[in-house]
């Protein structure tokens, strides 16, 4: 099942079961234990605090977003395959994944557009999750009343393209509800 979102200004596909559930859980339960998870400290308004969440970045290019440079290791062969299987998929290529761990329901990520120079005009974001479940949100920058809310299941995938993030933010609120730990994978393609 693909499912396209009619939101106006932008070009949105979910699909829930991009991965079967036993290959989300293995991928999920590699990432997890195999990667060296780090959490930067970011400003926001001027105040540097610790990033509410874990990152760490795979692929051939590195990725500078909010004050941030991260270099990145090259992929392991899980996300080799994951990336092998979007690229068809999507018919485009990612140079990068942007591995991120969310570990509870107070980890989170703040609004924002992935709209750095570096992504080039109209980026296509794939964004894998695995683990918990939980709630994403979109807002029209100038529009405020057009709003989306979905929940991102384990093996699930959303691509966000076209002019998506030059009128629309998106991010993953915290939650007082209980939630298991979950990994997002956010392929994109560095240019230059």
């Amino acid at each position: 099942m693909k499912e396209e979102f009619t939101l106006p200004q932008a070009n949105l596909i979910y699909k829930p079961n991009f991965l079967q559930p036993d290959i989300a859980e293995k991928v999920f339960h590699t990432l997890h234990s195999q990667t060296n998870w780090i959490q930067e400290a970011i400003k926001i308004f001027g105040k540097e605090m610790m990033q509410p969440r874990l990152t760490h970045l795979f692929g051939e290019k590195s990725y500078t977003y909010s004050n941030i440079t991260m270099n990145p290791d090259p992929f392991p062969e899980i996300l080799q395959l994951l990336r092998e299987k979007l690229e068809n998929f999507t018919n485009n290529r990612f140079n990068v994944c942007l591995a991120n761990l969310y570990r509870d329901g107070q980890d989170s990520m703040g609004w924002h557009s992935d709209d750095e120079k570096e992504l080039g005009i109209n980026p296509v974001i794939a964004s894998i999750s695995l683990g918990g479940a939980r709630m994403f949100h979109l807002q029209h920058k100038t529009k405020k009343e057009l709003k989306q809310k979905l929940v991102l299941a384990p093996g699930s995938l959303l691509i966000m393209a076209g002019e998506t993030q030059h009128f629309w933010k998106h991010q993953l609120p915290k939650t007082k509800k209980q939630v298991t730990p979950r990994i997002n994978l956010t392929f994109r393609q560095i240019i230059g």
